[in-house]
């Protein structure tokens, strides 16, 4: 009765072990944390630096999970902002057409159109550099085999380490069971398991060193891989942005500008008097202008000018040496009120 007991308990230490050895396996990092000398020193040092390392890759693989979700974010957002760019581009350029007359708006609204077809080509060309600068060289390095190869390696050392801390513990039982009673065959099984932790050591020193150079360099891939992406993302977002930014400036000074010269050109119809009694004036040039169209009117400075209208956008109209049209009405000062019906040819 006695036997089966001590059976049944050594059964469910071995139960117990083999259960947490299952959960150190598959729970936390993937590598076990310890701070259990197994061998000596040195190699709780190379466990501990194996262990820094391996967080460190992983923290960085989900950094680049991270830029990768991100970027594919902006570049599905922009696909929606291109496609509906482009139909107020076609919307734009249609009322422009239709409406393609001396119409400030309808000139304004192509204008815009045609930039619009422009901002959506660097949209696209955004993400064609986010896609081949960013995502494809980041994504080859979550999946790649030099990452995956490299923590194998550190698991297998890590599995490894288990092993040697249990085949320690089976090592201290060996030796209390000689001390109790020196057998041939307790001597024999200490000798054993003593020869099968000399072979786990020399793995683990040959394993560690090679994990360890594996992790590190991916470690150092890492670093460099994701900085140069991320700063590939910002020089490609700075050269949209000014791009984009120099294609609306450029439609906004020609805007105003077809604006102010609308709004400052003088009347395409020229003032009729009819039979209507109107008061003109003798104006004197106080600066030459030269005429910019017909029903524009050039003069001299101290030319003489019947005024026989003052329009609100700054222009006058007149006549001057038998012509008549339209000037700046600042390039002339008044002189004398005169009646339409006194005006004659002397005045002149």
């Amino acid at each position: 009765m006695d036997a089966f007991r001590k059976q049944a308990s050594k059964l469910r230490d071995q139960v117990a072990k083999q259960q947490q050895a299952v959960i150190k396996q598959f729970s936390g990092s993937g590598y076990e944390s310890s701070d259990v000398v197994v061998i000596d020193e040195v190699e709780l040092q190379r466990h501990q630096h194996m262990e820094k390392l391996y967080r460190a890759t992983r923290a960085g693989r989900d950094f680049q999970k991270e830029i990768v979700k991100a970027a594919e974010t902006f570049t599905a957002i922009a696909y929606k902002h291109i496609e509906t760019g482009t139909k107020l581009s076609e919307e734009c350029c249609r009322y422009g057409a239709e409406n393609n007359s001396d119409n400030i708006l309808a000139k304004a609204a192509s204008v815009y159109g045609d930039a619009r077809k422009h901002v959506e080509k660097e949209h696209e060309e955004l993400n064609r550099l986010l896609s081949s600068q960013v995502l494809d060289p980041l994504r080859q390095m979550i999946i790649g085999p030099p990452l995956e190869d490299a923590r194998h390696l550190a698991q297998r050392y890590s599995r490894m380490r288990q092993e040697a801390e249990t085949q320690k513990e089976e090592i201290s039982r060996r030796q209390a069971r000689v001390r109790e009673s020196q057998t041939a065959e307790h001597v024999a099984k200490l000798h054993a398991a003593e020869a099968k932790m000399q072979e786990l050591k020399a793995n683990m020193a040959v394993l560690g060193k090679e994990a360890s150079a594996a992790l590190a360099a991916v470690d150092a891939q890492q670093q460099r891989l994701t900085f140069q992406r991320l700063v590939a993302m910002v020089e490609s977002e700075k050269t949209f942005h000014s791009r984009v930014a120099a294609i609306f400036g450029e439609i906004e000074t020609e805007i105003v500008s077809d604006r102010q010269k609308k709004e400052s050109a003088p009347p395409a119809v020229l003032f009729q008097n009819g039979s209507e009694k109107t008061m003109y004036f003798l104006a004197e040039a106080v600066h030459p202008y030269d005429a910019e169209s017909e029903n524009e009117l050039s003069f001299s400075k101290g030319d003489f000018i019947v005024v026989r209208k003052v329009s609100q956008t700054g222009w006058s109209e007149g006549e001057c040496n038998g012509k008549g049209g339209w000037f700046p009405s600042g390039y002339v000062e008044k002189r004398q009120r005169i009646p339409s019906s006194n005006l004659a040819g002397e005045v002149y």
